[in-house]
């Protein structure tokens, strides 16, 4: 069992929803990245997803790809993301990290020496946007058998022929992308997202998150009443982007949190 299954498991226990925050690693900088991070779990934080910046984030929007420059141009990179993750770790040994990006920093890196010093690090699971199901040899298999959760997105456009593929392998939880296209691009609606999640479920007994689009406390909650938890990530970025010092983005991420967790199970 890993800190995702975890985690689910409590929540499952105390009839709460998940809140999922996601942050840049290195944006605007080593230090005060790192300085927010430590503060997501009292900030409400469930499960952390940790951005590893790349030169060509093609999901996303203009929010992430800029907090990507901004901690590329100051110095982060792979291996001072698995050294953000062994720094927190000193602090805190059971809120989950997924590790969220793109495979080209991986395969680089070496595939068999990333997944040893992940999870020596301390980093639970992965999402990698741009591996397709039919690549699962490349990271998704090595990375089960390292003990690591390999968690795959689901789309709009994951239709009956396609969600089954995309739901083999996949451990930890389903992160369901709530809106066609890139991140920060429209808001997610109950209305929309709710029959989806609902057909996701009747495939698969893990717990079906939802991220894009989602951006304040009322919107977490409406979200969280119809999946297992909800994912805010451009919001939280724009507040780091605006300058705003790290206790007022971690007091930000606590509404945010609050309303997912006003929902029960």
């Amino acid at each position: 069992m890993t800190r995702i299954d975890a985690k689910f498991d409590l929540l499952r226990k105390s009839g709460q929803k998940a809140f999922v925050a996601y942050v840049m690693a290195g944006d605007p900088n080593y230090e005060k990245s790192i300085e927010i991070v430590k503060g997501l779990p009292a900030a409400g934080v469930d499960i952390i997803e940790l951005g590893l910046p790349f030169t060509d984030p093609m999901a996303d929007g203009p929010t992430i790809q800029l907090a990507g420059q901004r901690a590329l141009e100051g110095g982060m990179n792979l291996k001072k993301t698995l050294q953000m993750v062994r720094d927190f770790r000193v602090e805190d040994d059971t809120t989950p990290i997924v590790l969220m990006g793109y495979y080209n920093p991986i395969y680089s890196h070496g595939v068999l020496k990333f997944l040893d010093e992940a999870k020596s690090a301390g980093i639970d699971g992965m999402i990698i946007v741009d591996l397709p199901p039919e690549e699962d040899d490349e990271l998704c298999i090595p990375a089960q058998k390292a003990g690591l959760n390999f968690i795959r997105l689901a789309t709009p456009t994951s239709d009956e022929k396609r969600l089954p593929k995309v739901l083999t392998n996949t451990s930890g939880f389903v992160y369901y992308v709530s809106i066609n296209g890139i991140t920060g691009a429209a808001n997610a609606t109950p209305k929309n997202v709710g029959p989806e999640v609902a057909r996701i479920k009747n495939s698969t007994n893990l717990p079906v998150i939802v991220g894009f689009g989602i951006n304040t406390p009322e919107n977490a909650k409406a979200i969280a009443s119809i999946a297992d938890g909800a994912v805010v990530g451009s919001a939280i970025v724009n507040q780091i982007a605006a300058n705003k010092s790290s206790k007022k983005v971690l007091e930000f991420v606590k509404t945010l949190a609050d309303g997912a967790h006003s929902v029960g199970s």
